[in-house]
Protein backbone atom coordinates (compact mmCIF):
# COMPACT_ATOMS: atom_id res chain seq x y z
CA UNK A 1 0.00 0.00 0.00
CA UNK A 2 2.68 2.38 0.65
CA UNK A 3 4.73 1.65 -2.34
CA UNK A 4 1.62 2.75 -4.55
CA UNK A 5 1.02 5.76 -2.49
CA UNK A 6 4.53 6.47 -3.07
CA UNK A 7 4.30 5.86 -6.53
CA UNK A 8 0.91 8.06 -7.66
CA UNK A 9 3.05 10.63 -5.48
CA UNK A 10 5.63 10.33 -7.78
CA UNK A 11 7.98 8.99 -5.41
CA UNK A 12 9.10 5.22 -6.33
CA UNK A 13 12.35 5.44 -4.71
CA UNK A 14 12.15 4.43 -0.75
CA UNK A 15 14.50 7.00 -0.47
CA UNK A 16 13.38 10.47 0.30
CA UNK A 17 15.90 13.67 -0.10
CA UNK A 18 15.56 17.34 0.76
CA UNK A 19 18.86 18.50 0.77
CA UNK A 20 21.48 16.64 3.21
CA UNK A 21 18.79 14.86 4.55
CA UNK A 22 17.81 11.40 3.53
CA UNK A 23 14.76 9.39 4.97
CA UNK A 24 14.90 5.77 3.71
CA UNK A 25 10.60 4.62 3.97
CA UNK A 26 11.60 1.04 3.57
CA UNK A 27 14.00 0.36 6.63
CA UNK A 28 12.75 3.51 8.92
CA UNK A 29 16.06 5.25 9.13
CA UNK A 30 17.22 8.90 8.72
CA UNK A 31 20.39 10.59 8.27
CA UNK A 32 22.09 13.86 7.66
CA UNK A 33 24.84 14.42 5.48
CA UNK A 34 25.35 10.33 5.74
CA UNK A 35 25.19 10.35 9.98
CA UNK A 36 22.01 8.31 11.52
CA UNK A 37 19.81 10.05 13.48
CA UNK A 38 17.82 8.63 15.91
CA UNK A 39 14.68 9.91 15.90
CA UNK A 40 10.89 8.34 18.26
CA UNK A 41 8.68 6.78 16.40
CA UNK A 42 6.26 10.19 16.84
CA UNK A 43 9.44 11.54 15.05
CA UNK A 44 9.59 9.95 12.32
CA UNK A 45 6.12 9.98 10.96
CA UNK A 46 6.06 13.68 10.93
CA UNK A 47 9.29 14.14 9.06
CA UNK A 48 8.31 11.48 6.89
CA UNK A 49 4.74 13.43 6.23
CA UNK A 50 6.71 16.49 5.74
CA UNK A 51 9.27 15.18 3.25
CA UNK A 52 6.45 13.50 1.01
CA UNK A 53 5.40 17.22 0.66
CA UNK A 54 8.34 19.16 0.67
CA UNK A 55 7.98 23.00 -0.21
CA UNK A 56 3.88 22.53 1.01
CA UNK A 57 2.59 23.90 3.66
CA UNK A 58 0.99 21.03 6.25
CA UNK A 59 -0.99 22.13 8.82
CA UNK A 60 -0.94 21.14 12.20
CA UNK A 61 -4.51 19.32 11.73
CA UNK A 62 -2.84 17.24 8.83
CA UNK A 63 0.27 16.33 10.96
CA UNK A 64 -2.42 15.25 14.36
CA UNK A 65 -5.12 13.22 11.76
CA UNK A 66 -1.72 11.52 10.25
CA UNK A 67 -0.02 10.19 13.67
CA UNK A 68 -3.17 10.11 15.89
CA UNK A 69 -6.32 8.18 15.95
CA UNK A 70 -9.56 10.24 15.30
CA UNK A 71 -10.03 10.39 19.35
CA UNK A 72 -6.90 12.52 20.04
CA UNK A 73 -7.13 16.11 22.09
CA UNK A 74 -6.78 17.97 19.40
CA UNK A 75 -5.85 20.43 21.93
CA UNK A 76 -2.61 19.45 22.87
CA UNK A 77 0.74 20.94 21.92
CA UNK A 78 2.45 17.50 21.21
CA UNK A 79 2.98 18.62 17.25
CA UNK A 80 5.11 21.67 18.22
CA UNK A 81 7.00 19.32 20.83
CA UNK A 82 7.54 17.11 17.77
CA UNK A 83 8.51 19.58 15.22
CA UNK A 84 10.85 21.37 18.57
CA UNK A 85 12.59 17.95 18.60
CA UNK A 86 13.45 17.00 14.99
CA UNK A 87 14.28 20.75 14.89
CA UNK A 88 17.07 19.93 17.30
CA UNK A 89 18.04 16.87 15.32
CA UNK A 90 18.04 18.88 12.01
CA UNK A 91 20.17 21.24 10.23
CA UNK A 92 18.67 24.47 11.38
CA UNK A 93 16.51 26.06 8.28
CA UNK A 94 15.00 22.74 7.10
CA UNK A 95 11.46 23.01 8.98
CA UNK A 96 9.71 26.32 8.49
CA UNK A 97 6.75 27.36 10.93
CA UNK A 98 4.10 29.41 9.06
CA UNK A 99 2.71 31.32 11.78
CA UNK A 100 -1.14 30.26 12.16
CA UNK A 101 -0.60 27.90 9.39
CA UNK A 102 1.45 25.15 9.64
CA UNK A 103 4.83 23.89 9.28
CA UNK A 104 6.40 23.34 5.68
CA UNK A 105 10.16 21.77 4.73
CA UNK A 106 12.70 23.81 2.70
CA UNK A 107 15.11 21.87 0.73
CA UNK A 108 17.67 23.17 -0.97
CA UNK A 109 18.87 22.07 -4.51
CA UNK A 110 21.52 19.67 -4.33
Amino acid sequence: MRALVRRAGGHASAELRCGPLVLDTRSSRVSVEGRALSLTAHEFRVLAFLMHRPGQLVSRTELIEHIYAQDYDRDSNTIEVFVARLRKKLPPGLIETVRGMGYRLVCTPP
